[in-house]
């Protein structure tokens, strides 16, 4: 932990030589100060924000000692989100910073990276604008109850999709290393790797650091099953030089789900193969079963606890997938989205005596502090909450605690988050069964409808909506939506939910009519009830056992 403790004078007399330097220094007294250890006599006054320390000494050899110098005060390895706004922010700190990245390109390896990190190159833009351009043939659909007619079926290029996609990637890239070089900080391509504590080797050349920060993320992972050589994660899946005829996606996450809508919106033909029973294990319930019914009603075929276990290719070019349940022939594409990894190999962790997670993330206080006191990590290398806002809040709070002299933990309370998935969900808060388990009584309310665009377009299309609240404090606990237009109504709602306020504030706020969100602040009657006693209005017993994950 990086905070400053109190000094302990008999500690530190104890340890002193009869050989030292003259010296006097004001060191803040923390975990991440460096002191002397050879010290003989020393006076020692004690501020109320900082230890004073005042230290006549003389070396062993008789020479003057000064404290090291190091080529940087921060080494950043990774310019991803978190590395780049913890580079920058230190730098306008007045701090020495360097970070180190590898060479762009929009398929990650090895050798491979780019300023801009995955967020930037290979995950949260791009997919967005593939999920932008996947929208349309839903929207020419929904069209025609409107009035709009068309001459002939509109036809989708892909690739003036990639071409333009990447157009927009270089550009952000660029973005990126202006923001570090106005900042001051010093952008290194190469692949770093810790020495020891204080240094940082790029390609064969040696810098040293007061503080190290590691921020390099991950990269996806592709279990190790016969055939995997065929198939594509979503690195690729982004950049593919032809768009997919049948793919297949394994995996029930919110990678997968994503993917799935922009090859179904694209007239790829999808099929989802999960290990588990649902999609979104770790997502509200309800939630859960109104996605996989909205999807499958746009075409796309879910093959519920199904493993992978074999691809084959045939003679014609297309692969095979085999499951537990039986095999599916005929797909030009099977993508792989069964998770990330942090990319935490060759690095020389495990050498500067940096402790690892036993999925290879790297471990790290509640300051984002690794077993090593002058090496840090933020962002999906610590596999915490892996989002690409949490990242930035890691990077500034480690800016606060290493050069504002103001320790700071990151703050996961209420932290929104959003599927891109067709339609989109969006969420903050608990779930229903993390709030049965912390609250015990809850009140539940939901909102299952035919939004208005749909009364025209005719299509089955529908939202639903959920308020989780406290029975005993009439706190909003957690609030989730599946709908268009979710993230962005979310984001708003997610300030109500982190300043705690109360379903009675909620009802108090006039809505915007006609929206999808004012139903947030027009619920009025619970659905059910849930009550530790297992009693419940609207609900059996059987049932609310199973939302209190009994």
């Amino acid at each position: 932990m990086a905070t400053s403790f109190p000094f302990s004078p008999s500690l530190s007399l104890n340890t002193l030589s009869r050989n030292t330097l003259f010296f006097t220094k004001t060191i803040p007294f923390s975990r991440s100060s460096f002191l002397p250890r050879s010290l003989s006599k020393s006076l020692i006054s004690i501020s109320t924000r900082r230890c004073t320390f005042t230290v006549r000494a003389q070396s062993q050899n008789g020479a003057d000692a000064v404290a090291p110098h190091y080529d940087f005060d921060l080494f950043t390895i990774g310019a991803g989100s978190g590395g780049v706004r913890a580079a920058r922010f230190a730098a306008n700190n007045g701090a020495s910073v360097a970070i180190c990245e590898l060479p762009f390109s929009t398929v990650s390896s090895e050798t491979t990276g780019g300023v801009g990190g995955t967020c930037v190159i290979r995950g949260c833009v791009p997919k967005k604008l593939l999920v932008y351009a996947s929208k349309f043939a839903h929207e020419f659909e929904e069209s025609n109850g409107f009035g709009w007619r068309y001459g002939s079926e509109p036809k989708h290029d892909w690739s003036s999709l990639i071409a333009n996609k990447n157009a927009e990637l270089q550009r952000l890239t660029g973005i990126y290393k202006n923001i570090l070089n106005n900042a001051g900080v010093k952008l290194i391509e190469g692949h770093g790797k810790i020495i020891d504590s204080h240094t940082v080797d790029v390609n064969g050349k040696q810098y040293s650091a007061k503080h190290i920060l590691v921020a390099v993320g991950g990269r996806p992972f592709i279990p190790d099953i016969p055939g995997k050589e065929y198939a594509i994660d979503s690195d690729i899946a982004l950049d593919l030089p032809s768009k997919p005829g049948k793919i297949a996606i394994v995996g029930g996450g919110y990678i997968a789900l994503e993917f799935a809508g922009i090859f179904n919106g694209l007239q790829s033909e999808v099929h989802v193969f999960i290990r588990q029973k649902k999609v979104l294990r770790g997502f509200d319930e309800e939630i859960r079963d109104f996605i996989t019914e909205q999807m499958s009603l746009r075409g796309i075929e879910f093959h519920n606890e199904e493993s992978p276990q074999a691809i084959t290719k045939s003679a014609d070019g297309t692969f095979s997938l085999k499951t537990n349940k039986g095999t599916v022939d005929g797909f030009s594409h099977i993508m792989f989205a069964t998770g990330r990894r942090p990319n935490t190999k060759n690095l020389g962790l495990e050498t500067a005596g940096v402790k690892l997670a036993k999925d290879g993330a790297i471990e790290v206080d509640e300051y984002s502090q690794t077993s090593v006191p002058s090496i840090w990590a933020v962002g999906d290398v610590t596999n915490r909450i892996n989002l690409t806002p949490v990242a930035l809040m890691e990077g500034g709070a480690l800016v606060k605690t290493l050069f504002q002299d103001n320790p700071t933990k990151p703050d996961y309370r209420a932290v929104p988050s959003a599927v891109f998935s067709q339609p989109p969900i969006g969420q903050v808060g608990l779930t229903e069964e993390q709030a049965v388990q912390q609250y015990g009584d809850i009140d539940i309310f939901t909102a299952n409808f035919r939004p208005l665009k749909a009364t025209l377009s005719g299509l089955p299309d529908r939202a639903f909506m959920k308020l989780l609240v406290s029975a005993k404090t009439n706190q909003v606990v957690g609030l989730h939506m599946c709908g268009e237009g979710a993230p962005e109504i979310i984001q708003g709602f997610a300030i109500a939910i982190k300043a705690g306020l109360t379903k009675a504030e909620f009802d108090a706020t006039v809505g915007i009519h006609p929206s999808a969100a004012e139903e947030f602040v027009t619920m009025r009657t619970p659905t059910r009830k849930i009550r530790k006693s297992q009693s419940s209005e609207g609900k059996s017993g059987s049932d609310v056992k199973a939302a209190a994950g009994v």
